[in-house]
């Protein structure tokens, strides 16, 4: 028989064996224990107030919680896979603790609507969380930044040689990038901050409840409005691991760069021994294992997304089972990102630059030659004449083996009598990336104006 179920009254035969552990979440939701006990002190306490429950009722409920909160967190608690889940385990635990009082506790909710605070709540706390580790890869990258602010390096397109860059005006573009991810996250905070607690099953319940009360007391500023909505809804998990699937883009993205810099050919930078390994086979190899880790993981995260739009794209309202498949993609994507942004922001803090060689590489391939039709255009000339000139000189270091840098005045002046001496003051590398001033440009004064701007957004 089913007696041994809370919910097993309607039932005759008991739940198959294999049935049971197939459709239980405790192995995976039991990490909401936490989220679960608050949610129902609050709900308790609503019903006292209420006179929903008598008050003796509620000081038993609340103390019989507190006491398996301090079971679970001291490793005392056996989860059961025959109660299904979280709420189960926690609530039949109650009632054999405090007896008739316990059984009263899950009056005016249901399941679907306390899953949904649970998550709610997990996700919240969360949220702030990943905001503080971004905070932290920030902080990071704005060290490197500051720490070499005269470092010169070239910039690239379709992963060619572009232009001379500053090193710290690179770090700062993921800076920018993480900003707007923590922008992200803050967001789906807000969205993630509403209390869903009251809608019941789906249509409410026909007990006087206070919901704007146990909003207050679990700190929500607002409350969910339809009920069908509210026990039916992971918009806010889908926002979390889409956001969070961009700021793993980012990672991805500044892994692969930290890969390639690393490389002999490269040599950029030096990634900390404590963020590498070596070859089982080749005694030489330094591998650059976190960053090649957390670009793979981009892909775990994206899966996650996938999962969970999947789950929920053909669901009609309001709660169905399949909703159950929402914790793991979601629990694996918080897991993933704390991870990724801690090991990452102890990466970069520790990684040792290069000046030299990316200086180097800075002056090589032609990396000015946008500088030199800048120069002509000054002198009066139009800018496609310019970069036809420009182009032409160009073709001539292509097929003589040289770089712009080597080229004599009379070299210079085959192209154009425009050009005089004073190209050679233009196309240093300092002064090409000094000359970009602009608002959002490379230059050191532009660069340096920037960290500290991000140093007061902090």
């Amino acid at each position: 028989m089913s007696k041994d179920k809370l919910w097993g009254g309607r039932f005759t035969q008991p739940t198959d064996k294999f049935v049971e552990e197939f459709t239980a979440s405790i192995n995976f939701d039991k990490r909401l224990y936490s989220q679960d006990i608050r949610g129902s002190i609050a709900h308790a306490t609503m019903l006292g107030r209420q006179g929903i429950i008598p008050t003796e009722d509620v000081t038993a409920i609340v103390g019989g919680l507190k006491e398996i909160l301090r079971q679970i967190e001291a490793g005392e608690f056996d989860f059961s896979v025959a109660l299904e889940d979280i709420h189960m385990n926690i609530e039949a635990r109650l009632s054999a603790k405090i007896g008739e009082a316990g059984k009263r506790l899950h009056t005016g909710r249901s399941r679907n609507d306390q899953v949904a605070l649970d998550i709610r709540l997990y996700l919240r706390d969360e949220l702030q969380e990943i905001a503080e580790y971004l905070d932290r890869l920030i902080d990071s990258l704005l060290f490197q930044a500051e720490e070499n602010l005269d470092v010169m390096m070239p910039g690239f397109t379709h992963l060619q040689t572009a232009q001379p860059i500053l090193f710290a005006h690179h770090m700062l573009a993921y800076v920018e990038m993480l900003k707007r991810d923590k922008g992200r996250m803050l967001d789906c905070y807000k969205r993630t901050n509403v209390l869903p607690l009251g809608a019941g099953a789906l249509a409410g319940t026909t007990f006087p409840i206070d919901r704007e009360y146990v909003a207050e007391l679990l700190d929500f500023p607002e409350v969910t409005r339809n009920s069908l909505d509210s026990v039916s809804d992971r918009d806010f998990g889908l926002e979390f691991c889409s956001a969070a699937s961009i700021l793993m883009m980012h990672l991805s993205r500044f892994s692969e760069e930290l890969i390639l810099w690393s490389t002999s050919e490269f040599k950029f930078v030096d990634l900390s021994d404590g963020f590498c390994t070596g070859s089982s086979i080749m005694p030489q190899k330094k591998n650059p294992d976190v960053p090649e880790l957390v670009r793979g993981k981009t892909g775990r995260v994206y899966g996650n997304l996938i999962a969970l739009l999947t789950v929920m794209k053909s669901l009609p309202l309001a709660y169905n089972k399949d909703m159950q498949e929402d914790k793991e993609p979601l629990f694996d994507t918080i897991d993933t990102v704390k991870g990724s942004l801690k090991i990452f922001a102890d990466m970069i803090r520790e990684m040792k630059v290069r000046p030299e060689r990316m200086l180097e590489a800075a002056g090589a391939g032609f990396s000015t030659a946008t500088d030199v039709a800048d120069y002509l255009v000054r002198k009066g000339m139009p800018f496609r004449d310019a970069h036809e000139v420009v182009g032409k000189a160009v073709r001539y270091c292509v097929d003589n083996d040289m770089d712009i840098p080597e080229l004599s005045l009379a070299e210079w002046q085959l192209f154009s009598l425009m050009i005089d001496a004073d190209i050679f003051d233009a196309i240093t590398v300092e002064a090409s990336v000094n000359a970009r001033k602009a608002t959002g440009g490379t230059a050191k004064e532009r660069v340096k104006a920037e960290i500290a701007r991000a140093r007061a957004e902090q």
